[in-house]
């Protein structure tokens, strides 16, 4: 199987697989869902079903759609590292009895949200001609920061042609290099295939700057910054703004659970931002052209917002269409004033959003994620889209082949309790070996090498 070839440039989505430790454990400080959510029994195999569901529709359209592998969990090397010794199933052990917060960090499957995967510039914006990727150092959590070494080399393997792909080392994993990758970073353009506009959007600046109060403002500036710089972004290109400390405060733990963009539009919440009006000036003098679709607090709250992650959509042009597509999750059509607000959208006449598709992404909802959690969006010319790993495509076989990969392999129910047995490390290290080969991307993980 090849990857087909476009006539022009395309925005892909690139959607990261739920692994089959899929749980609960509420790690994640400031993500209100997760939080509320902790100790639930969860559904390994309905969620990656889910999110398979998802991308196989989105190709349907006529998108293009690409998948993403998921981490080694437990990841028992990282146990070790941390004094705990024996055989696997020892040191499974006792993490558990002794380090039970441990375990659950390393066996979280948080890497399916791959909107935190990296940033992601294409390559009409980069000096060099050439798509760039930095893998998001995820410091500020855990058991996130136990991904970027797997991510890096998955995105490797996925864009692997040096002549079109660049690739950087994560950022130093300190807090003031804190980096959550895509989840805070937004491309404009009036064509996919023309230089555009890049948004970094951060929470925690300088000293004089306002800051959350009660939960951590994950992403910098001077990370922000960085990423501009590999990236070989001109100053004109990188526009950099302020989160709102008070909505992070709310449970906005990125930006893209209170903003999204896609071509030339950006579509937000009017407490988005620290200065939203100035944020607007600056995109306007990068990149005339560019619209804006703004929802006012009297309209939709920002609890609304945060409860049915109206914000964490997904916004696509679908081929043959003119406006954008709205992908929201199912809880955007139980809120009554969520879902006035996306019918308001959808027929105003001088509105760019033109169309909703509602998805059932509960699994990943349950644990603070919605559908631009799950997908990496990655801008390629025909000659890169060529040069991707052919295998990561999403064609309708491809989605029969992992749906059933995944009906083999996941379980159904997972709890805590079930982390620290071995025999669900044999199961996911047996599910992980396959999959490689299903999308033949080569020893990507610890236990392979």
């Amino acid at each position: 199987m090849t990857s087909p070839a476009p006539a022009s440039s395309v925005e892909a989505n690139f959607d990261g697989l739920v692994g089959p430790t899929h749980n609960y454990a509420g790690l994640a400080h400031g993500n209100v869902a997760s939080a509320k959510n902790a100790d639930k029994p969860s559904n390994p195999r309905e969620a990656a079903l889910q999110g398979l569901g998802k991308m196989r529709a989105l190709a349907a359209l006529g998108l293009a759609q690409g998948v993403l592998p998921p981490q080694e969990r437990p990841h028992i090397p990282t146990l070790k590292a941390l004094g705990f010794t024996g055989k696997d199933g020892e040191v499974l052990a006792k993490a558990a009895r002794e380090a039970p917060g441990l375990l659950a960090a390393v066996s979280s499957a948080s890497s399916m949200w791959t909107a935190n995967a990296a940033t992601v510039s294409p390559s009409a914006d980069c000096a060099d001609g050439k798509l760039h990727f930095t893998p998001a150092n995820l410091a500020s959590h855990l058991h996130r920061s136990l991904e970027p070494a797997t991510t890096a080399r998955a995105l490797a393997a996925t864009f692997a042609d040096t002549r079109h792909f660049a690739h950087h080392a994560p950022l130093p994993a300190t807090p003031a290099m804190g980096d959550e990758g895509a989840a805070n970073h937004t491309r404009l353009c009036l064509d996919y295939g023309a230089a555009g506009v890049e948004l970094f959007v951060y929470g925690q600046g300088s000293d004089s700057e306002p800051k959350p109060q009660k939960y951590p403002a994950r992403q910098t500036r001077a990370a922000c910054e960085a990423v501009a710089r590999l990236h070989q972004l001109s100053a004109a290109q990188a526009v950099h703004h302020q989160q709102s400390p008070a909505v992070i405060d709310a449970g906005v733990f990125h930006n893209d659970v209170i903003a999204v963009g896609n071509r030339e539009l950006l579509f937000f919440h009017q407490q988005a931002f620290v200065d939203a009006a100035a944020l607007q000036r600056d995109l306007l003098a990068a990149l005339p052209g560019v619209r804006f679709a703004e929802v006012a607090d009297s309209e939709v709250s920002v609890a609304d917002a945060v409860s049915s992650y109206l914000f964490n959509s997904q916004l696509v042009c679908v081929p043959g269409t003119t406006g954008h597509t709205l992908v929201v999750a199912q809880e955007c059509a139980e809120n009554k004033k969520v879902w006035a607000c996306i019918q308001r959208l959808v027929a105003a006449r001088d509105n760019p959003i033109d169309d909703v598709k509602v998805f059932d992404l509960r699994q990943s909802m349950h644990n603070g994620g919605g559908p631009a959690c799950l997908r990496l969006r990655v801008v390629l010319n025909p000659a890169e889209r060529a040069a991707v790993n052919a295998q990561s495509w999403i064609t309708p076989e491809k989605a029969d082949a992992l749906e059933a990969w995944v009906r083999q392999h996941y379980r159904d129910r997972l709890v805590f309790a079930d982390l620290a047995d071995p025999t669900l490390l044999d199961e996911t290290r047996t599910a992980l070996d396959r999959l490689t080969q299903l999308l033949r991307l080569g020893s990507i993980y610890d236990f392979q090498r």
